[in-house]
């Protein structure tokens, strides 16, 4: 059904530019990969046009009585175009064959490394480094945890549904997965840890508010949340809610949080040359260190990681900025740079002492005002609209908690409102 080496683009023929549905992107990391991305795994994704159409619709159900004989059923079946079918272990297995949806485009993420998932997901770790904090943690990402099917005329409309189609075209859900057959006789079901989806109200503005978590079914179908992640109970069906992803809508698959931006509300997202242009001018502006006097420069947005000597610090409970000093730095705390709870030389304010780091990834910014707020613990900075927006969205955490995160790292927010405003101090000539 899809392949590594197939292209994921479809053009015009009169210009040669890619039909774009959006782009997937992973909250938690600041551009990309903490050691790049690679191939289908990477922290943004763009969702394109297949050169042919690869949609599935329902068909027909059949029963039978074990794997083997559904592959025999499907192996039948198969020589008649029907491309894939739906499999749940039980003692009697129930398989919904689906037959070529000519007017869609599906695209596929999950956890496995198989060639029918484009968009490879990993656990995402708050405040990780590399790829190896990540590799210890046990995966609670389904290995095909949901699909995305996209129509192939406008105004390219974007679904989602739970689970996907494994490299025999199958989708299996485990025996511990709930379950049941709808009242119209078709099959439908919930991945084991479930796939959540919320749609901001207002769009993905400056006005944006949360909206209301729900769980999608394999079919498609929006429920109310189970009591826990992987409880064998669904939720209440809302009939009044469609799984139609807007721009905004953010994908939790119990281990990593996507967010999904369409192709006309990137086109109004800040590029990279602009926050490389605010970047520019902050330090054109020279602000000071007001205790050694030095100046302070955001570094390149290629260099996220290890601060420099020019690098702004912050005091997280004031908000203004420094250069890295030991002023009221205590004996007992001068082991560890970061974090520890220091003094304000300016207003004698307390708290964790942070250095500042550029939020680089534009599809998280709601607007494209300049850099004035920083998230609170993780000092990424991005504008006051931005930080307020993200500061209210809770997002899942665990098997039943939900929390604000920093989009940039993933780290849960602290404080009073979560972000701070940054106070910064000009040149004395």
């Amino acid at each position: 059904m899809y392949s590594p080496e197939q292209e994921n683009i479809s053009t015009t023929a009169s210009t040669k530019v890619p039909v774009k549905y959006g782009e997937l992107i992973v909250l938690g990391y600041n551009g990309s990969l903490p050691n790049g991305d690679r191939g289908r795994r990477k922290s943004r994704f763009a969702l394109c046009k297949r050169p042919k159409a690869n949609g599935v619709k329902p068909s027909t159900v059949h029963v039978a009585c074990s794997p083997q004989a559904a592959k025999v059923k499907h192996t039948h079946v198969y020589k008649h175009t029907i491309l894939s079918h739906l499999v749940y272990e039980t003692i009697n297995l129930t398989v919904m064959f689906s037959c070529l949806h000519i007017s869609i485009s599906l695209l596929q993420i999950g956890r496995s490394t198989e060639s029918p998932i484009d968009f490879v997901v990993t656990d995402t770790v708050a405040g990780s480094q590399s790829n190896a904090d990540t590799q210890s943690v046990q995966s609670t990402i389904s290995r095909f945890a949901c699909r995305i099917m996209c129509q192939r005329t406008p105004p390219y409309t974007a679904r989602i549904y739970a689970a996907g189609f494994d490299s025999s075209k199958n989708i299996f859900l485990g025996e511990k997965a709930a379950k049941w057959k709808t009242s119209d006789g078709q099959m439908d079901g919930l991945t084991t840890n479930g796939v959540l989806v919320m749609h901001p109200r207002n769009g993905f503005t400056q006005d944006s508010k949360p909206g209301v978590w729900r769980e999608i079914s394999v079919c498609g179908n929006v429920f109310t949340l189970r009591e826990t992640r992987s409880a064998q109970q669904r939720g209440k069906m809302v009939e009044t809610e469609s799984q139609e992803l807007v721009d905004g809508s953010l994908i939790d698959l119990c281990g990593a949080t996507l967010l999904w931006r369409t192709a006309e509300g990137l086109s109004r997202t800040p590029t990279l040359k602009h926050l490389e242009a605010l970047r520019q001018e902050i330090n054109a502006a020279r602000p000071q260190c007001p205790v050694g006097f030095n100046t302070l420069a955001f570094p390149s947005m290629r260099r996220k990681d290890t601060p420099d000597e020019k690098q702004p610090w912050v005091y997280l409970q004031c908000g203004h900025v420094h250069g890295y000093h030991n002023w009221g730095n205590h004996r007992e705390e001068r082991e560890g740079r970061e974090g520890r709870h220091r003094e304000c030389p300016m207003c004698r304010a307390k708290g964790p002492y942070v250095p500042l780091w550029l939020g680089c990834e534009a599809g998280f910014y709601v607007d494209a005002a300049p850099p004035t707020h920083a998230f609170n613990p993780c000092g990424h900075v991005c504008s006051e609209k931005t930080a307020a927006f993200w500061s209210q969205i809770p997002l899942p955490h665990g098997t039943h908690t939900f929390h604000a995160a920093c989009p940039f790292c993933a780290q849960q927010l602290t404080g009073e409102q979560g972000y701070i405003r940054l106070i910064f101090q000009g040149p004395l000539d």
